[in-house]
């Protein structure tokens, strides 16, 4: 049974510290309460009414026993070895208990009570306190203002949430972990995933976060024999590198986070940090680590439920078969919004389902097998068993309406057949009321068929499974190559000195100098061909064509008029070659709260007005460069339009690796402006370039 299995002796590492929230041998209740419906009452309750087959030890000075437990004054004072103990004291009360968790020797302690960060600077230095505290004496802690945890299998109810109190709740074991940063809508979801059959076998709530974030509880969840996927919710995401570890796992992790709506506040200096929004990173990198991303409580479940069958799609390409037209238009709508394609089949699967499918049904992709095969289990096992052998189909989305009766068992036993003989997936979409056929979905589920009542959930089930079966290698993989790595640019870099440093790397930058006064400006004009680029060379001055900075089509003619104008900005003047042709992007460097990303995005004047940005955390690799431009919509310029070449893409994926190696030893904070970049047919060359340090940054207003 999922969890059941007990730990032996203390393990060290914080993984294996981590297994006592649903794996432990014995868990402390430090503050348990005889007291009917009180906070220390209930986890001793809970424990009890499940099973939980380890010790339970109540503590509390003030009692000799509770539910017939005997209970101690202390944890160090429990008979021991004490893995987990469920702190439910005072917030005032709650230092000195942490310090008999220490003394005890407990692997891990969750804090339930609140009064910590969530209330301001003061409790936001108690929470430090504390976790320095736990820290030095090697305890781990999930919380504070934290509900608990669950090991389904084994019983091991650590948490005092009113679900587990509910007369008519049961616990539904299986393979799937749950971690949630909310613990009141996290239990909420633990009970819809309850009603609906999706088993469970790791529930962490980690509430404040102040040591053990979720992801690191998703990522110790992952490492547990027999989990088949992690599902979370969380509110924050600040830790890039612990996102590579879940994602490292090779496990399924669908991840609904909240905050969605809001960028939130950030003083962006360069386009490339205001093109980096939170919400549109976080869709990026989860997208790069083959993290699915759901948007509603409902979706994650779906999720859940698609992870729980073992079957993998090799490809993106989906057959639809249904008994109404309708429900296939749909389906087919919902799979292309999505990412996936529709199948196309092979002349032989057409040539089979002609001899089946009546004159009024339709064998081409969705294929409509109409009611009158569904009468026949042979004619439609023959149906279903063509499509799914068809090379060219990596997956099966089923349609059905209204089942009643004998059709529920035919289908299902024809569904199971072909998924277990193909070994691809084989998802159906139910439309109709569950009293039509009250046991189907437990049946379809118990077949390993993911249903949904909707062909546009089922699309996106599908899609989501898709997405984590098709996970790169994991970036840490990523090798940074020496010779490209370059120290950090000095604070106040200007562009000529970034160029300097990006030609080091091997990157091409436009030939150009500067200058030392008008008639210089016309003999560096003649230098590069009689007709160039002027620009002002001004520290602090990033966005110089807001401020007529920079001056295009100079010929030996007008450089002395273009010299003086950029002179009077009160800076240096550059020369540099006319680049003509090709298409304008950006690439550059931001930080996010998950470290530094790459952007790419169209280039020039009209960058933020286009917003078609595109990000990857950093390090990247190739397959991440191209992943980037497969993504974003201006790649088409790429491929030539209106008769004019097409232009280097692999020179462009070049581009966004060697930024990648080259800044990989710089620290964190920095913004990097290529902008714009010239894509040519033959090669890039970076036109503009500017550097921002976290001081300069500092200094600027906060955006709303």
């Amino acid at each position: 049974m999922t969890g059941a299995a007990m730990t032996g002796p203390a393990t060290t590492g914080a993984a294996a510290q981590l297994r006592a929230l649903w794996s432990a041998r014995s868990v402390a209740v430090v503050g348990a309460s005889a007291r009917a419906g009180s906070m220390g009452r209930l986890p001793v309750e809970f424990l009890l009414r499940y099973g939980y087959p380890g010790r339970i030890l109540p503590v509390n000075p003030g009692a000799s026993a509770v539910l017939g437990l005997p209970c101690y004054p202390t944890v160090s004072a429990a008979p021991g070895p004490v893995d987990l103990a469920l702190v439910l004291v005072g917030a005032d009360r709650v230092p000195a208990a942490v310090d008999d968790c220490i003394a005890a020797g407990v692997q891990v302690a969750i804090i339930g009570a609140s009064g910590f960060a969530e209330t301001g600077p003061a409790g936001a230095a108690r929470q430090a306190e504390l976790v320095a505290r736990a820290r030095a004496g090697g305890l781990r802690l999930v919380g504070p203002n934290c509900i608990g945890a669950v090991g389904v299998g084994s019983g091991q109810v650590a948490s005092f949430s009113p679900l587990f109190g509910a007369p008519t709740t049961e616990l539904v074991p299986g393979s799937l972990g749950f971690v949630t940063q909310s613990g009141a809508l996290g239990y909420g979801t633990v009970s819809l995933a309850f009603q609906r059959g999706l088993g469970l076998g790791w529930i962490v709530n980690t509430g404040n976060e102040a040591d053990v974030d979720a992801i690191e509880a998703m990522t110790a969840v992952a490492a547990e024999p027999g989990c088949a996927g992690v599902l979370g919710y969380v509110e924050t995401l600040a830790d890039g590198p612990g996102l590579r570890r879940l994602a490292a796992t090779g496990l399924p992790i669908g991840l609904l986070k909240a905050g969605s709506s809001a960028a939130g506040a950030r003083a962006a200096a360069s386009h490339t940090a205001a093109l980096a929004t939170e919400d549109r990173v976080v869709d990026d990198v989860l997208r790069q680590l083959g993290i699915s991303r759901a948007r509603d409580v409902e979706e994650l479940l779906d999720l859940g439920d698609a992870f729980s069958q073992p079957r993998r799609p090799a490809g993106p390409k989906v057959v639809i078969l249904t008994t109404s037209g309708g429900s296939g238009i749909l389906a087919a709508d919902a799979l292309v919004a999505h990412g996936l394609e529709l199948a196309e089949l092979g002349p032989q699967t057409v040539a089979g389902l002609d001899q089946i499918v009546p004159a009024f049904g339709a064998t081409a992709n969705p294929v409509d097998v109409t009611a009158t095969v569904m009468a026949d289990p042979a004619l439609f096992g023959r149906c279903l068993s063509l499509l799914a052998q068809d090379p060219g189909v990596d997956a099966l989305l089923a349609c059905f309406c209204v089942l009643t009766g004998d059709d529920v068992d035919m289908l299902v036993t024809a569904l199971a057949a072909v998924a277990d003989a193909v070994g691809k997936p084989v998802f159906a979409a139910r439309t109709g009321a569950d009293h039509l056929a009250p046991d189907a979905a437990a049946s379809l589920r118990a077949a390993g068929i993911p249903t949904f009542p909707t062909p546009a959930r089922t699309a996106a089930a599908l899609a989501g499974l898709y997405r984590v079966s098709q996970r790169p290698a994991p970036a840490e993989a990523v090798q940074t190559t020496a010779r490209s790595a370059q120290a950090e640019p000095a604070a106040a870099a200007t562009e000529p000195e970034l160029k300097q440093l990006l030609m080091q790397a091997g990157i091409a930058v436009p030939a150009g100098r500067l200058v030392g006064g008008p008639q210089d400006a016309v003999a560096a004009v003649a230098e590069l061909g009689g007709t160039a680029v002027l620009k002002a060379v001004v520290p602090g001055l990033l966005h110089k064509t807001d401020i007529g900075g920079v001056i295009v089509g100079v010929t030996e003619v007008t450089a002395t008029a273009a010299y003086q104008k950029l002179a009077a900005l009160g800076g240096a003047v550059y020369a540099e070659q006319l680049i003509d042709g090709g298409a304008e992007v950006l690439v550059g460097i931001a930080p996010t709260s998950l470290g530094q990303v790459v952007t790419l995005a169209s280039g020039g004047v009209l960058t933020e007005l286009i917003d078609d940005a595109v990000h990857r955390l950093l390090p990247i690799t190739r397959a991440d460069a191209w992943s980037m431009m497969g993504q974003w919509r201006g790649a088409a310029v790429l491929a030539g339009h209106r008769g004019r070449p097409p232009l280097d893409a692999e020179a462009l994926a070049d581009l966004l690796v060697a930024i990648s190696e080259l800044t990989s030893g710089w620290p964190p904070g920095y913004e990097l402006d290529l902008n714009p970049v010239a894509v040519l047919p033959a090669g890039v060359a970076v036109l503009d370039a500017a550097y921002v340090t976290p001081q300069d940054r500092a200094r600027l207003p906060v955006e709303a």
